[in-house]
């Protein structure tokens, strides 16, 4: 069954078949209403999207602006942050779309528009996943295998391009299913009287053998690739990486391991509750003992998980990038730019930077050799 129009309908077109599901209760033919759920989505999820979007947009493009004026990526890490600024950029994009949608109940764009934003922000949602598990095996590299990572790094940095190109492409292949199935469709049951046909864009199965192992290949793919792989990634990396920090005597070490544990932390807290909830939803594909309070409950659930999932895009850049105190200051230098350009360079009181000059000077220190491995925290 598809939850659609605030009811669960069948997907056979109500043939009384095994795949209806209906509530339980004293009256066995009544459909379970999800009309409470759909209220709260009109109200919750555009608010909450339309500031995720903005805020969002504005570090990681920060981020982006940073990168291309004053720091040049001299590190596999600096490489990895870019593209998961620019992957946090076009998933947060897509949030727009998805607001409107909730907010007028129904898809409110062409066929095209739906393969298109969900194929995009299926794409750069499983990139960014797949960049922190780049990000925290280039930090164990760093850290632990200290005596090898210059060699190592320096390898893998001369191959960025390369690298990069295969984490976008196999995000593309996870993704395929996505722009294939994800369609717009008029939404089944009845229609009001004297109203219109409203549309969905959803996965649409029609057509397919077994449509029950297709959902389930997409959910297990999303749980795979979106949760597990970077969680095992970043718990064994930064478990060694903590073992190794706290045998250093060093102030600045003891403070990169409080740097890990946010940024494990802030992992799970956005993660782990989004992901239980596609769990439960893979576990109760095709059971027919659901009970219609349980699938509102799932319904709440996945509207306030979802939010925050995406809430990743915004605490992404503070983590990884405005922590450290050089990539902090290079931001304060564009922010005193941007009030040069609204001042003017002759206020009095404020000297305003050069720009090409700093850029200049700061891609000349870049360039010289750093063998500070914790800079790998962008410390």
């Amino acid at each position: 069954p598809q939850e659609l129009d605030g009811y669960y309908y069948p997907e056979d077109g109500g043939n009384g078949t095994n795949d209806e599901y209906w509530s339980l209760g004293p009256s066995d033919n009544l459909l379970c209403s999800l009309e409470e759920v759909r209220a709260f989505s009109r109200l919750f999820v555009p608010v909450a999207y339309s500031l995720i979007c903005v805020c969002g947009l504005l570090g990681n493009v920060l981020v982006v602006v940073t990168f291309a004026f004053y720091k040049k990526a001299k590190s596999m890490t600096d490489v990895y942050l870019l593209n998961m600024a620019v992957a946090d950029i076009l998933s947060v994009l897509t949030l727009p779309f998805l607001a409107a949608t909730h907010a007028a109940d129904e898809w409110l764009f062409s066929n095209a528009v739906c393969k298109l934003v969900r194929g995009v922000h299926s794409v750069n949602f499983y990139c960014g996943m797949l960049l922190l598990a780049c990000v925290s095996l280039d930090r164990y590299v760093a850290i632990v295998q200290a005596t090898r990572s210059f060699r190592l790094r320096a390898r893998a940095l001369a191959h960025r391009r390369g690298i990069c190109l295969a984490v976008w492409a196999v995000s593309v292949l996870i993704s395929v299913a996505t722009f294939v199935f994800y369609q717009k469709y008029p939404a089944p049951g009845p229609v009001p009287d004297g109203g219109r046909q409203s549309h969905v864009c959803e996965p649409r199965y029609a057509g397919v053998s077994e449509p029950l192992h297709w959902k389930l290949l997409m959910l297990g793919l999303q749980l795979l690739f979106g949760f597990f792989v970077p969680l095992v990634f970043m718990v064994v990396c930064y478990l060694l990486i903590v073992r190794t920090l706290l045998r250093a005597q060093n102030a600045k070490r003891h403070r990169a391991v409080r740097v890990v544990l946010a940024v494990v932390l802030v992992f799970l807290l956005c993660q782990v509750p989004h992901n239980l909830v596609l769990l439960v939803t893979a576990a109760n594909l095709g059971s027919m003992g659901r009970s219609c309070r349980g699938e509102k409950l799932l319904g709440y659930a996945r509207q306030g998980t979802e939010a925050l999932a995406f809430l990743r895009c915004c605490l992404n850049p503070v983590l990884y990038a405005f922590v450290g105190q050089k990539f902090r200051g290079y931001f304060l230098r564009i922010m005193k730019g941007l009030l040069c350009v609204r001042r003017g360079p002759k206020a009095p009181g404020f000297s305003c930077p050069k720009l090409q000059s700093d850029t200049f000077a700061s891609r000349q220190n870049s360039e010289t050799p750093d063998n500070d491995n914790a800079s790998s925290f962008t410390m």
